[in-house]
């Protein structure tokens, strides 16, 4: 009998060993969402890089990342995940390494795209080992220790960017990646277990064709900034996204084993959560990436005093988080969600006071935190509400589709707020804050209008069954 508690004991100590290791290649990805974000003025003025192609240094990670998550998890049932996380761990390495060595705008964004490949079966392998390896209580706190490296990787990824950009270079924001990468390589086989995979068909046309619809509506919006809304170059590729959205359902509908069933995302609360993500992901990565551009632009700050300045940001959206987490059982979704837009319009509208004149801090950072207040709860509000209310079997989809919302809400909101400042982001920042202004009041209506929309479409009530977030986002 004490032989039998021994090995316990030896598999707990194993269990959190296992944790610590893919909790370590989560905080590398979730990182390099925000991470860029700082540097991206230092690699715009080495690269010459305009405004569409910084937009893709963002865009392309987080793209290929969501577009190919849902794909990546059923790669992991079908191969075994401890394989699938291997093999996305080293693309993810290589393609960080490639970044830091781009000498053009292409090759990085190349790079960018091939990292969210990379993080696209790490992710998910990574979740479905800890749900493998953790079981009843121990796998409720394990999935919370997993959620809140999301929020800590965020904010600490603008700390980095910072302190990376402003001391040896923006490429050792992608370099760093490296030996953190080659040191999970070489543990994983020793310490994760391998999980047999199920064979299975995996749906590659429908992970494709969403990935690309999603490209071809992110690049139309793109161009609207240069080109205007009605020109050809915006119009043709917006087009070809909605035609290859409606071939997605088509595919999906007729496969076998397809990504996600027509009846899943047909459900209220994972239209809702999908919702909720999209908008509150694509608010933080837009503020993100209007305020970091205008700080180092307009106002004259440096990356590492940029990075210090989100700090308090970053640490709004963790406090928020927390407070989300602890809201909604007791209160339920709606509400927290719909206060969370209310707070999350609040803050972009005092941000929308900045100028030339008027210090940063006296403008964009009290605002900025109290946006950021905002969306750490509608993060929470997303998850909890949409798997505590979808049937057992469809919980891992579920998750899968609110993440993939979370990439995908964050490579949109960059690409928007990149069309609506464009006047003021061009190289050199010479035609003033207009641009940023126009592009904080989007952020503030698209924050006031998904409040109005929370209100009818986010299941009421108390969420039961799962009180976790499923997803990696951050802080959930």
């Amino acid at each position: 009998m004490e032989v039998d508690t021994s090995r316990a004991g030896v598999r707990h100590a194993a269990g959190w060993s296992v944790l610590a290791l893919l909790c370590l290649a989560q905080f590398m990805l979730i990182i390099d969402i925000t991470v860029v974000q700082v540097a991206l003025p230092a690699v715009g003025t080495d690269l010459a890089l305009g405004r569409g192609a910084l937009t893709w240094v963002v865009t392309a990670y987080t793209l290929c990342f969501g577009g190919l998550m849902v794909l990546g998890g059923r790669l992991a049932d079908a191969l075994g995940a401890r394989r699938t996380l291997l093999a996305g761990l080293g693309l993810f390495t290589v393609a960080s390494l490639l970044c830091g060595l781009a000498g053009s705008g292409a090759a990085l964004i190349a790079g960018r795209a091939l990292q969210g490949a990379g993080a696209a079966l790490l992710s998910p392998a990574a979740l479905a080992v800890i749900t493998t390896v953790f079981h009843g209580e121990r796998r409720a706190r394990a999935l919370g220790v997993w959620a809140a490296v999301g929020g800590s990787g965020a904010a600490l990824g603008v700390l980095l960017g910072g302190v990376l950009t402003a001391g040896p270079g923006w490429t050792w924001v992608f370099f760093v990646n490296v030996p953190v990468g080659l040191l999970v390589l070489a543990a994983v086989p020793a310490v994760v277990p391998a999980v047999p995979g199920r064979a299975g068909r995996v749906d590659v046309p429908g992970a494709l064709l969403v990935t690309a619809a999603t490209a071809l509506l992110i690049y139309g919006l793109v161009t609207a900034g240069d080109a205007g809304w009605g020109a050809a170059g915006t119009l043709l590729p917006l087009a070809g996204a909605a035609l290859l959205y409606a071939l997605f359902v088509v595919v999906e509908r007729s496969v076998r084993a397809p990504l996600v069933r027509a009846a899943t995302l047909a459900r209220r609360p994972v239209i809702s959560g999908m919702f909720v993500m999209l908008v509150a992901t694509g608010l933080m990565l837009g503020l993100f990436f209007l305020s970091s551009l205008y700080l180092q632009h307009v106002a004259g700050f440096s990356a590492l005093e940029t990075g210090l300045l989100f700090l308090p940001v970053a640490v709004a959206i963790t406090l928020g988080a927390h407070a989300g987490g602890r809201l909604v059982p007791r209160i339920g979704g709606r509400p927290v969600a719909v206060a969370a837009f209310v707070l999350a319009a609040a803050g972009a509208a005092l941000m929308t006071r900045i100028s030339p004149e008027a210090g940063p801090y006296a403008t964009l950072l009290p605002g900025f935190v109290l946006a950021a207040l905002g969306i750490g709860p509608a993060f929470v509000a997303a998850t909890t509400t949409t798997l505590a209310n979808v049937p057992p079997g469809e919980n891992g989809v579920a998750g899968g589709v609110i993440s993939t919302f979370h990439e995908l809400g964050g490579s949109i909101g960059v690409a928007v707020v990149s069309t609506v400042a464009a006047s003021s982001l061009v190289p050199g920042g010479a035609a003033g804050t207009g641009g940023f202004a126009a592009g904080l009041v989007v952020c503030a209506a698209a924050a006031g209008a998904a409040a109005l929309v929370s209100l009818g479409l986010v299941p009421p009530g108390r969420p039961t069954g799962t009180g976790h977030g499923h997803g990696h986002g951050h802080g959930h």
